[in-house]
């Protein structure tokens, strides 16, 4: 069975998706990754998606299931490295990716994820 792996880098979980995803891939990442927020208690997920070159409309929404449950499990979602032409084909097919902030790369996906982390510590009075 395939595989994406997910590293923990400090409170957040790095994916970089390095293959083309099909629908089984994209359904055991879903199960994989919320597993991980859970025992890892992440509090941000970064998704790499640089290498992919075409997002379907199962793909796409799947990538907003995801972020939705990691919402859930209290851990924002950012991604990073998309291509103008999926970014292109995600707006003809009408999915907003709602709930899925995006960076143009990891650096600055990280920034987005410790800006999310440093806000929520602003709302709660709790050190980040």
């Amino acid at each position: 069975m395939e595989q994406i792996p997910v590293l923990k880098l400090g409170d957040f979980l790095l994916v970089s998706i390095q293959v083309e995803l099909h629908d089984e891939l994209v359904l055991n990442l879903q199960d994989d990754l919320t597993s991980r927020i859970e025992q890892t208690r992440a509090r941000g997920v970064l998704i790499d998606i640089s290498a992919l070159e075409i997002v379907d409309s199962f793909i796409g929404r799947t990538l907003g299931h995801i972020a939705a449950m990691a919402r859930v499990l209290d851990a924002a979602t950012v991604l990073v490295g998309m291509r103008p032409a999926v970014a292109i084909t995600l707006v003809e097919l009408g999915m907003s990716l709602k709930g899925i902030r995006t960076a143009l790369d990891v650096d600055k996906g990280m920034a987005l994820l410790r800006q999310s982390l440093d806000d929520a510590a602003d709302q709660t009075g709790e050190p980040s």
